[in-house]
This record gives structure tokens, C-alpha cells and sequence, in this order.
């Protein structure tokens, strides 16, 4: 396992972030304590929760199994989604994102967390309030660094601005959707991270399981049996592009799931992918990404499989007759 420095805040991650959506939910305390263990032994000390992961208690479970060598990880939550009943308990007002940092430091039994995400963008609150809210609680002690989940660039960019013009704490780590099919992340979010030195941790690396080879040739499974992922791969030309990444892999012995989640932690952007799993079995595809000699001809070979997004201007004549 190699470690990176996190976006501008001097500490050291593991390649790998272990997101822990599955605790309390798919994987049962005792699949969520062996699956810790296993990301512990190869080297893992970057753990990703949220207060919605199966109704907080994802963090309640990450909160005990960390007890003893809490020192030793950088935990991430996120707020946003409803916690309760209140109209007022969701959003990133000022009100709910303390309340909600609150309750999520009392399950997870600690006293900060190093990194906490807005999980989305609210559309209600002006983005100086969300900023402020993170500063307060910066100052606190109760979040070391401030981060933003499913913004679009220009979001990250005016939150950026507003914090540097009034010498708060700033953004040092996003977590967009990035994988093969969806690689929209490319145009302006990972340029945009670069160009201010934040860390990037996306989410999704092998698309919801699409990338993994277990669907060549049937559009079935969990991305037809759950709506969001139905939605979010549920187009004709992703699967297309599944099976010749399947047979790509074959063809060169290579483990898809840790081609997929390789293929994105080579990004020079990203700092650490976050892989998830609802059993040791299944993470061990993911841990074994480390083994990937991902170099850069591989990876444009990868690449060519999919779809690439326009630029931002969208002048494509740029892309295929490039300027000298």
C-alpha cells in the first residue's frame, strides 16, 4: 500500500479509501468487523461514512471497531440527507450541518473527524452560509478540514473563492463519481482540483458492480433491481462498454474490479478511490488494485473502451485537430 498527501493538509492517506455504506446494512457486524480487519492488514487507514449510511448506524459500527487506534485513521463523514422528522433537520444550513456533525461524532465515539463533506449541493442555503457553518466548526476542533461531495466545479470554485476572501478554513478534498462510464468528472472537476491543490477521493470506481464482468451480456441484477443505480447505468452503451472492458481484461489476465478501481487512482488528480464491498470475498478484488501496474499507455488503452466527454467549450475540433 502507498500513501499520498490529501489535498493540502500535509497528512498521509493509504491509495485506498474504504467507504463504509455497507455497515449496518448489506454486511452485519460481524461481515463489517472482518472486512476492517482485512482493509487494516493491507494497509488501509482511510475510512469514508456518512450520517445516511443505513440511519447512522454505518458510523455507530466504524465507531467501535476504531476504538484503540483512532490516532491511526483518517475517518470522513458527510451531512446533508434528513435526520430526523424536522423540516429544519436536513440541508447545510449552519443549524443543521453543527447538529448533524454532532450526532455523527457521538456514534462514531470520537471527538473530530478529520475531513467532513457537504454530500450535496443545497440549492436553499447560499453557499457563504454552508462555508461558514464548515469555519465554526473548524474552529472548534470538531472537523479538521472542511470537503464538498457531488458539487460541479464551478460550486467547489465559488466555495473556494468566499473562503479565501474571508481567511476561513478551505475546501481540501471533493468526492465526485468517477469510473470508466462516467467520466464527466475529467472536463472540469479533476482539472479544477488540480489547479487548487484539493484532494480528490471518488466514489464508484467500478460502477456500482457494472465494470466487474459479472453482467457481459445481461443488463440484470442489482443495477436493474435498485432504482438509483438503474438511473445512474442504466444506459444501453454502458453495458457495451462493461463487456469489452470484460474482455479487455480477459484478454490480458487482469482482475476487471481491480483493473476498474486501478484505472481511476491513476487519474493524476485522485488521490485515493473509494471501494466498498459487502464481504471480505468481494474486497479482496478491490485491494488487489494496489498490484495493478496501471501505466499510462494502459490506461489510454482502458480509456479508448469508453466514451470520452467533450471539453468544456465543447469545441471538438480542438480534441481531433490539436493545436501545435
Amino acid at each position: 500500500m502507498k500513501y499520498k498527501i490529501l489535498g493540502r493538509t500535509g497528512i498521509r492517506v493509504s491509495e485506498l479509501c474504504f467507504g463504509t455504506m455497507s455497515f449496518g446494512g448489506d454486511a452485519d457486524e460481524a461481515a463489517s468487523a472482518a472486512m476492517y480487519k482485512a482493509c487494516r492488514e493491507a494497509g488501509i487507514n482511510f475510512f469514508d461514512c456518512a450520517d445516511q449510511y443505513n440511519k447512522g448506524r454505518s458510523e455507530e459500527i466504524l465507531g467501535a471497531l476504531m476504538q484503540g487506534e483512532r490516532e491511526k485513521l483518517v475517518i470522513t463523514t458527510k451531512c446533508f440527507n434528513p435526520s430526523g422528522d424536522d423540516i429544519n433537520a436536513r440541508g447545510t444550513s449552519r443549524r443543521h450541518v453543527t447538529r448533524a456533525v454532532e450526532a455523527s461524532l457521538r456514534r462514531l465515539k470520537t471527538d473530530r473527524v478529520e475531513v467532513l463533506f457537504l454530500h450535496q449541493f443545497d440549492h436553499r442555503t447560499p453557499i457563504d452560509e454552508s462555508m461558514r457553518a464548515l469555519e465554526d466548526l473548524v474552529r472548534d476542533g470538531k472537523v479538521l478540514y472542511p470537503a464538498v461531495s457531488n458539487y460541479a466545479a464551478w460550486q467547489v470554485q465559488r466555495a473556494v473563492d468566499i473562503q479565501e476572501r474571508n481567511n476561513w478554513a478551505r475546501l481540501q478534498v471533493i468526492q465526485p463519481m468517477y469510473n470508466l462510464v462516467k467520466r464527466q468528472a475529467e472536463v472540469e472537476i479533476l482539472p479544477m482540483a488540480e489547479a487548487n491543490g484539493i484532494g480528490v477521493i471518488p466514489y464508484s470506481p467500478g460502477a456500482a458492480g457494472l465494470l466487474s464482468g459479472k453482467y457481459a451480456g445481461d443488463a440484470g441484477g442489482r443495477l436493474r433491481s435498485n432504482k438509483m443505480y438503474e438511473a445512474r447505468y442504466g444506459e444501453g452503451w454502458m453495458f457495451e462498454v462493461a463487456d469489452r472492458f470484460a474482455a479487455f481484461c480477459r484478454a490480458r489476465s487482469l482482475n476487471p474490479v481491480a483493473a476498474a478501481v486501478a484505472w481511476v487512482g491513476a487519474h493524476p488528480a485522485v488521490t485515493a478511490p473509494i471501494v466498498g464491498a459487502r464481504n471480505v470475498l468481494q474486497l479482496r478484488d478491490s485491494l488487489a488494485a494496489v498490484e495493478v501496474a496501471m501505466t499510462p499507455a494502459l490506461r489510454a488503452e482502458i480509456a479508448a473502451l469508453s466514451r470520452t466527454p467533450p471539453p468544456a467549450t465543447d469545441r471538438l475540433e480542438e480534441i481531433k485537430s490539436p493545436r501545435a
